[in-house]
């Protein structure tokens, strides 16, 4: 039995980690490997429920997960510690409750089996400390919604409690409003609509688009072409649901994958011939109501690479 480590008993899974793959979830909680973790789901010594867990199993809302009893003995874990660029801080508002952040690319906004030091998160909790105990999770303190690695833009992080619980709230009943901008491959028909694919992981992690009629989450994107160019189309996006990668799997289900998007391609895809380093993604809008219950909103443009870019296509 293990003794010596911390055993996880019953821990139910919480809204923020839904969706997320088993064994990482299980390598970031305890002194395993991933390797490790995977070797004792194998073995049947991993369970979710009463029932032992399945290879590539993806977490559900209150799911309870245990290790039962392992000879494996745990030992630090290969984490990479992959150098980010340096930032400065970009405050778009700063409240005793909260503070809205104009997040740039290539920062990820909280430490990962990749990059251990110098996301968005730590360099935030650097400048204001009071944030380290807020939340549910020790590693991604404040927190309550993610933007993807190499997509910039508007990011709301809480600084109490009180105000954590109402953003989280908000993000549940769906009043928060989340307003990007994409540049995406193609000429989008009709120039404005709904998208309302269910995704589901694949085995390789990403995510899918699914016919209605298959099982999938649910998620709701909602888009409007600003401008049409030869080969693309820059189109505004606002998402009613939070989903993982939710737009770039949306558009990717409608042959209009997002311009620079190296995860969620397709076949048959023009490519261009301009390079751009990093996805053609922007949070631009975010809104949400504050501890009075008064509406916050807050814009910010794309950045110089992005607008950049735009003028080099026709």
């Amino acid at each position: 039995m293990l003794k010596k480590y911390h055993m996880i008993k019953n821990i139910k899974v919480k809204t923020t980690n839904v969706g997320e793959r088993l064994d990482k979830f299980l390598a970031d909680k305890t002194k395993f490997s991933r390797s490790q973790i995977q070797k004792m789901i194998k073995e049947g010594l991993i369970l979710v429920g009463e029932k032992e867990a399945l290879p590539h199993y993806f977490l559900k809302i209150n799911d309870e997960v245990k290790i039962t009893s392992t000879k494996i003995t745990p030992t630090e874990k290969t984490i990479g510690n992959r150098s980010l660029p340096s930032f400065k801080l970009n405050i778009i508002s700063e409240t005793p409750d909260y503070l809205v952040i104009n997040k740039p690319a290539g920062i990820p906004v909280h430490p990962d089996e990749r990059y251990k030091t110098g996301t968005l998160i730590q360099e935030i909790a650097k400048k204001y400390p009071e944030i380290k105990k807020i939340g549910d999770d020790s590693t991604r303190p404040g927190v309550v919604h993610r933007l993807d690695k190499d997509v910039s833009g508007l990011m709301v992080v809480a600084r109490t409690k009180a105000m954590f619980d109402y953003l989280k709230n908000q993000f549940e009943e769906r009043k928060i409003k989340k307003e990007y901008l994409a540049l995406v491959n193609g000429q989008v028909q009709p120039t404005e609509g709904q998208i309302s694919f269910p995704l589901a992981r694949t085995k390789k992690g990403l995510m899918a688009a699914r016919p209605h009629n298959q099982e999938g989450r649910p998620a709701l994107t909602e888009y409007e072409v600003i401008k049409n160019f030869i080969n693309f189309s820059l189109v505004k996006v606002n998402i009613k649901t939070g989903r993982t990668h939710q737009i770039r799997a949306h558009f990717k289900a409608m042959n209009h994958p997002v311009v620079g998007d190296d995860l969620y391609k397709v076949r048959k895809q023009k490519t261009d011939k301009i390079p751009l380093e990093r996805i053609w993604l922007h949070a631009q809008t975010l809104g949400f109501y504050d501890l009075k219950n008064d509406w916050q909103e807050f814009t910010t443009e794309p950045p110089t690479e992005l607008t950049g870019y735009l003028k080099q296509i026709k």
